[in-house]
């Protein structure tokens, strides 16, 4: 095989994982799951400190299991019922005893935000009586950095950046066009794997389409009943996504397949290309071909951003879809670079103001863009090298946008953050 496509393997099985719940509540109830097993105890109070953007993604979003939202109440059913090795599925076993447990330490959580380097962040401190245990998660959603017991330090891995540009510097090398010639080119049973995105964030939709948050796919399913919407596919895409975000943000008792740590990231990478096999009529291994090739270009134009930002990234995973959408209708390499463009002069203004039921609609708004720019590529009318950001190379146009998150959006994501921790004070 081509020397880079074993690296682009791995990556996809890195980046491309079950995850229950959304993430930023999940990293804070993994840090109290440890804490709890270092204190061998439950805690009788606990003090949760985040980053400005985890605090953001974990302020509105429903816990699963728990029917509540919020950090105290993930750091609550973490200590108590939390799986310490579960990683992104800590609270995959909990139970209806363990919740009514949990809620009744919540008046002994306290939440606040700290200064810290990494956008990722969650620090744990669990007290029963003379006993403390401390457990801080940094740079990556399940990546432990920090765990203490009475103040003897059992683990340090360090907090700084160091780590992080090791993993950049070894990244294999990218661009659009190797992307989309391994997803075509390499050995089917080397990405068959890629078939549980689609079933598991399938079992997500349906499940989602039964009501869950704003019931996005459920209304826009029954407004087809009705005849108000057309049953094609942009709607279908649009229904199927919003409904697997729906469910996520309720706190559904069933995992999204992530991408880049981020559930409604994989549901935007996943249920487009989805809907476009299934309304198209394509067999499995066009299905497989097209995941592989959506989710890494997904984890591509991330690799360019922060983990958390300004930016609304399921808006940029779905452009992983778009190009795999521009393929299944007959699109070529241009055309599939093409169609990124366009969605990167549709939706990369989005902004991300917190994980929330109001995702839904932007993961439905990203699955239409997607599909829009896709059925504008195959035709060839797309945003020229003129317009905005957007550039003749592909790859610098996904430079750019990485370029504009990751430094251009700073100051909006402090005005963000600080609207939100202030918003009861108005």
């Amino acid at each position: 095989m081509n020397p880079n496509w074993n690296a682009y393997i791995a990556r996809l099985k890195k980046d491309v994982v079950p995850a229950l719940g959304c993430t930023e509540p999940m990293s804070v109830a993994l840090a109290a799951a440890n804490c709890r097993q270092l204190l061998g105890q439950l805690p009788e109070k606990m003090q949760v400190w985040v980053s400005g953007n985890l605090f953001k993604n974990g302020m509105g979003v429903g816990v699963p299991g728990t029917g509540m939202t919020g950090l105290s109440m993930a750091a609550a059913i973490g200590a108590v019922g939390g799986d310490p090795e579960g990683g992104l599925e800590v609270l995959a076993n909990i139970n209806a005893e363990q919740v009514d447990t949990a809620k009744t330490l919540l008046g002994d959580i306290q939440v606040d935000v700290k200064a810290v380097a990494d956008v990722l962040y969650a620090e744990v401190e669990a007290i029963a009586g003379d006993q403390s245990a401390k457990v801080v998660i940094c740079s990556d959603h399940t990546r432990i950095v920090l765990m203490e017991k009475n103040g003897e330090v059992l683990l340090d891995q360090g907090m700084g950046n160091e780590e992080s540009q090791a993993v950049m510097a070894e990244q294999p090398a990218m661009t659009l066009s190797m992307v989309i010639d391994f997803a075509l080119n390499v050995p089917l049973e080397e990405i068959a794997f890629m078939a549980q995105a689609a079933e598991l964030n399938k079992a997500l939709a349906e499940e989602g389409l039964n009501g869950y948050g704003l019931r996005i796919g459920k209304m826009m399913t029954e407004q087809v009943e009705r005849k108000l919407l057309s049953d094609d596919l942009m709607t279908l895409a649009m229904r199927l996504a919003s409904a697997a975000s729906d469910a996520r943000m309720d706190g559904a008792m069933l995992p999204a397949m992530s991408n880049s740590g981020s559930g409604n990231q994989g549901i935007a990478a996943t249920m487009p290309v989805v809907a476009a096999a299934q309304f198209l009529g394509k067999d499995q291994e066009t299905l497989t071909r097209a995941l592989a090739m959506s989710h890494l270009i997904a984890i591509y134009i991330k690799t360019y951003q922060n983990k958390l930002s300004a930016l609304c990234a399921a808006s940029t995973a779905a452009m992983g879809s778009s190009a795999a959408i521009t393929w299944m209708l007959g699109g070529t390499l241009e055309q599939m670079a093409a169609c990124i463009s366009n969605m990167i002069g549709d939706v990369s203004g989005i902004i991300c103001d917190g994980a929330g039921s109001a995702c839904s609609m932007k993961v439905s708004t990203s699955a239409s863009a997607a599909v829009k720019a896709a059925l504008m590529a195959v035709n060839n009318y797309g945003v020229g090298e003129n317009e905005g950001i957007v550039t003749a190379n592909i790859d610098a146009t996904i430079a750019n946008l990485g370029h504009l998150s990751k430094y251009g959006m700073l100051d909006t994501d402090v005005e963000i953050i600080n609207i939100m921790r202030n918003k009861y004070q108005y």
